[in-house]
């Protein structure tokens, strides 16, 4: 099943690169920083019309038509296009991200850097890979030392939750804080020791449910900003090497 995930996440990467850098129609979704362009729409079609034929009794659940149930014990969590205002603006960071949910736990978790064509791809209890390389966290633990990442939500103008006040702390401790614009490939980093630490506010799902298992499969820890269990449906996110994670919980406090 996992390389099922896998053909389909490449299968949708590929109606995304087919469309980077082309003339294309943007709509908007909450305000004018919150786009879906025609190729968020493609790529969601091709990833579902898939599920629809290969196994037609899972349930879905995807960022731009939202909940698909059924009765089934599988749920897909699909982000058809992380990253949707790099692909806009012709900034060649951007990703599909599945996830497959089997009894609410996560099981498998893929994805694909599109334009670094990456596959990254973790299965529960299995480890995490990328074009079959096996991954591991960094071992820095040192917060002083360490490159984390982050993003802001669509309403960063509001503050949500302390944004701005806790972006300005990590900046103050850490080697320096990098923001790409996929959540998605953020925690592929993570995962993969490139970055040390993740955290982010007000996220969905579909934004951090391969991304999560990646992680944890890679040997990281992912929390909320206190350092107790999230799942998916969070609205706190806090992803680390293990090592600089009660650092950066003692950062976030505000």
């Amino acid at each position: 099943m996992l390389n099922k995930v896998i053909y389909i996440a490449r299968e949708a990467g590929e109606v995304l690169s087919s469309g980077f850098g082309k003339n294309f129609s943007i709509e908007y979704k909450t305000n004018l920083a919150n786009l879906v362009t025609e190729f968020d729409k493609k790529s969601e079609k091709t990833i579902i019309d898939f599920i629809k034929k290969e196994f037609p009794t899972h349930s879905v659940l995807a960022e731009e038509s939202g909940r698909h149930d059924s009765t089934s014990k599988y749920l897909w969590v699909i982000d058809p296009l992380d990253g949707t205002t790099n692909f806009a603006h012709g900034l060649p960071i951007f990703s599909v991200s599945i996830g497959v949910q089997k009894n609410g736990e996560m099981i498998y978790g893929v994805v694909y850097d599109v334009m670094r064509d990456a596959m990254y791809s973790a299965e529960k209890g299995s480890g995490a890979f990328c074009n079959g390389r096996k991954l591991s966290v960094s071992s820095n633990d040192d917060l002083h030392k360490s490159v984390l990442v982050t993003g802001f939500p669509y309403n960063v103008h509001e503050n949500p939750d302390f944004a701005f006040e806790r972006f300005n702390a990590f900046l103050r401790v850490a080697r320096a804080v990098r923001r790409l614009g996929s959540a998605a490939i953020d925690m592929c980093y993570v995962a993969e020791g490139v970055f040390d630490g993740f955290w982010e506010v007000s996220l969905n799902a579909w934004d951090m449910a391969a991304g999560k298992l990646l992680i944890e499969e890679a040997g990281g820890i992912v929390t909320d900003f206190q350092g107790k269990p999230m799942n998916i449906f969070d609205k706190q996110i806090l992803a680390s090497n293990g090592k600089v994670h009660s650092a950066m919980i003692d950062t976030l406090r505000v």
